[in-house]
């Protein structure tokens, strides 16, 4: 489908393009076909019921050849009113500045609002998903891969939920890839609300995205919905941890129908959240142990060497904690099992474990069991 389409928007062919956008019924794949055969929006409005009758339904025909309601004129304004502001912008598919790489996605949003630094949506990216509800060495993993990769000048893109979101985020902030938040409701609400300094951040040194209205709440099936976009900006998609039914998955397949590269950590045969990884691999996800290895695959310039964080201190750890240590291995591994491992009662494990986690050598994961960390 061909859009013939000018290169900036501005002042009234904004207000034309928010009321295309706001017009129930018009979802985005009517308003591509609609663009397609008139042109710009103000053309949509201008050509009369009869010729949109031709395009679609009779109902939908009506409403886009009446006036504005009140209500949506008075979205409309204060719309308009935000994308004034410093920082905010409304980008259709008419702005040089849109993203290039929604181009090639089967389902390219026709309008995006964004807030912060919109120039990070047309650089090169990779996107790193995964659980919300993630382990902290996940969190690590996440935190530390993009890192690297931003100081690699790739730009960080994930959804900024819960868990391994966050971690990816938080990492790629002050790198000189920095990130990109695509998120399932308006950029006037903060979800989840507990990530409203994150949002700030991300706004001030990266970019929030979205292709919901302003007031969109948090409606479950957005979220899904929105990960086409989070892989679709990306050359490829890393998935951190993953349960077996995990909607990182769904970014995952996403970014496979757009052909890009998909990349899985994997973890512990015993663990929930490596089964969605392992499972990727299965179907012929790449495996990565490091950061390197994306870069490798992508065959993208190394960064300069540097630490990812101030060494740890050495510290001696007494005989009675590295016996634990060294029984629980890499895997899960419940009270029970390090009792029968070592010499020590349940209550002295209970205690020990406790020091550990406390020195950040183990965690503690759902169903009592521990993973050593270090």
């Amino acid at each position: 489908m061909s859009i013939n389409l000018s290169n900036n928007v501005e002042g009234d062919d904004l207000h034309h393009w928010l009321r295309l956008s706001l017009t129930e019924g018009v979802g985005s794949h009517t308003a591509r076909e609609l663009l397609a055969h008139f042109g710009l929006p103000e053309y949509i409005f201008s050509a009369g019921f009869p010729a949109l009758q031709k395009r679609v339904p009779e109902k939908l025909a009506y409403a886009l050849s009446a006036p504005p309601s009140d209500l949506m004129q008075a979205q409309i304004d204060a719309t308009l009113a935000w994308a004034a502001q410093p920082g905010n912008a409304i980008l259709t598919l008419a702005d040089a500045a849109y993203p290039q790489a929604f181009l090639s996605i089967s389902d390219p949003p026709p309008l995006l609002y964004a807030k912060g630094e919109v120039a990070l949506l047309n650089r090169t990216a990779i996107a790193i998903v995964g659980s919300r509800n993630a382990t902290v060495q996940g969190m690590q993993n996440a935190d530390q891969f993009a890192q690297l990769l931003g100081r690699a000048n790739l730009t960080i893109v994930s959804g900024q939920a819960l868990g391994i979101d966050a971690a990816a985020h938080a990492g790629a902030l002050n790198t000189p890839g920095s990130t990109v938040a695509v998120v399932g409701t308006g950029l006037d609400i903060v979800y989840p609300a507990r990530h409203r300094d994150l949002a700030h951040k991300i706004a001030s040194q990266g970019c929030l995205l979205s292709e919901y209205p302003l007031g969109t709440p948090a409606i479950a099936s957005n979220f899904p919905r929105r990960n086409r976009l989070i892989s679709g900006l990306a050359l490829g998609v890393l998935v951190v941890e993953a349960a077996a039914q995990s909607g990182s998955l769904i970014t995952a397949r996403s970014a496979l129908e757009q052909g890009r590269d998909v990349f899985a950590i994997p973890g512990s045969i015993h663990s929930p959240l490596s089964k969605g990884c392992h499972q990727l691999i299965r179907q012929g996800a790449k495996l990565v142990e490091s950061a390197q290895d994306i870069l490798e695959e992508l065959r993208w310039p190394q960064a300069a060497p540097a630490p990812l964080v101030e060494p740890a201190k050495h510290t001696e750890i007494e005989p009675e904690l590295q016996a634990v240590l060294a029984a629980a291995g890499h895997d899960p591994v419940s009270i029970d099992q390090l009792v029968a491992r070592t010499a020590f009662t349940a209550a002295a494990i209970q205690g020990h474990l406790l020091t550990l986690e406390m020195q950040g050598q183990f965690e503690l994961l759902a169903g009592g069991l521990y993973r050593r960390l270090s």
